[in-house]
């Protein structure tokens, strides 16, 4: 697999499994994801993350957590239910002339036609949680972790 990939005009494969953490502690499976799982990342950046990064041309968009091996999942202390395991999710942040705006980038989404599992606020916009489900049944939940 090349990790390079390019999923579509703006996000490759690596910017979601590439993690510095699975890095220091040797997770090698981390940048072997499953064919599912990478299925799973290119449903989540074709319907969703370009067709975001789409609505605000003039900035950037930063995958800060995508796929998560469960040794990475659980070193970060996540619950095995998260969709990062899958691949389904990712944690972003935009940034619009070199300044974090996480509130703009989440009140987007929220206003927008984009169907989407969950978009959550997490920490008060410390970063944006987004997920997708390639197989239906996208709840369009949103709301804030505090």
């Amino acid at each position: 697999m090349d990790i390079n990939y390019q999923i579509s005009k703006n996000f490759n494969l690596s910017e979601f499994i590439t993690s510095p953490t699975a890095i220091r502690k040797g997770y090698k499976e981390q940048m072997q994801p499953s064919d599912d799982v990478v299925d799973n990342i290119e449903a989540l950046v074709i319907n969703l993350l370009q067709p975001i990064r789409d609505l605000l041309p003039f900035g950037s968009i930063h995958i800060t957590s995508g796929y998560r091996c469960k040794r990475l999942n659980d070193s970060v202390g996540s619950k095995d239910t998260s969709q990062h395991l899958s691949g389904m999710a990712a944690d972003i942040s935009y940034f619009e002339d070199g300044v974090k705006n996480n509130k703009k980038l989440f009140d987007t989404i929220k206003k927008s036609t984009l169907v989407y599992d969950q978009l959550i606020d997490e920490y008060n916009l410390s970063w944006v949680h987004v997920s997708y489900n390639r197989k239906g049944n996208n709840r369009k939940q949103s709301f804030k972790i505090k």
